[in-house]
């Protein structure tokens, strides 16, 4: 088996990728089945391929997710992403989320290409409803290569909530760029406590000077169906409920975990 991977959406997989794609899968073919050929060919060593986002660069793997080393940043009171652990009495980060007017969804994985992919990010930064934590700049390169989980000490008033996590990439001019994201619709019973969030799987390169950025939100709609915030059918329900979140900050806190190569 192989496998190729490609800075592309779904439908750019066409239209960007279709070169590379016949390639790879003619070498394939060229690797496994050709008669006389050494099997120590190096797409059979290496039957990986991926593009690092953020470059043109592609790496040939032995399997994927390749071996990474943790990297921990924890979410601070004020807004900001840091490898340091907050103090056990932080002041808690508060949102609201109202499904009368829901946050709303930005790029991302969908299939319309008018919508989907990477976009920028600050209209809907700048929302009330849109907790955003940012590191300091990069003064070395990050490569994040895996998929990055979001623990959150979640607090709700409503039972009936969901949450939507989304890590970007800040440029200096302050243009925020989505990379990957993960969405959790929250048991009632479960719904205040430590939340993990399994974020997309993601191949990018931070650069110097780049800044990291987490989202934190209720909701992306209409990419995921508003959680009404009722016992209601989601389908059918008319009553709409807001509810009151926190996110925790302490030594068991709220925090992101890049798998970093």
């Amino acid at each position: 088996m192989s496998l190729t991977v490609g800075d592309w959406t779904h439908v750019q997989t066409v239209a960007k990728g279709w070169g590379r794609l016949t390639r790879e899968t003619l070498d394939w073919l060229d690797a496994h089945l050709s008669e006389g050929r050494p099997a120590a060919s190096v797409r059979a060593t290496y039957p990986v391929r991926v593009q690092l986002m953020g470059t043109s660069q592609w790496r040939s793997l032995p399997a994927w997710p390749p071996a990474t080393t943790e990297r921990v940043l924890h979410l601070h009171s004020g807004g900001r992403l840091a490898a340091g652990v907050p103090a056990a009495r932080a002041v808690p980060s508060r949102f609201t989320y109202d499904p009368a007017d829901p946050t709303p969804a930005v790029g991302g994985r969908v299939v319309t290409p008018a919508m989907a992919g990477r976009r920028d990010n600050r209209a809907l930064e700048a929302r009330p409803d849109v907790l955003t934590s940012t590191s300091a700049e990069l003064t070395e390169p990050l490569e994040v290569l895996g998929r990055p989980v979001v623990h959150l000490a979640h607090g709700t008033d409503n039972p009936h909530a969901d949450l939507f996590v989304r890590l970007c990439e800040v440029a200096p001019d302050g243009r925020s760029t989505n990379l990957s994201d993960g969405f959790v619709r929250l048991a009632p019973g479960e719904a205040s406590g430590l939340v993990s969030v399994e974020l997309e799987t993601l191949a990018h390169r931070f650069v110097v000077g780049t800044r990291l950025r987490l989202q934190v939100s209720g909701g992306a709609h209409p990419r995921f169906a508003r959680n009404l915030g009722a016992e209601e059918d989601p389908t059918t329900g008319t009553t709409m409920l807001p509810s009151q979140r926190t996110l925790g900050h302490g030594p068991d806190g709220s925090r992101l975990v890049l798998p970093c190569g």
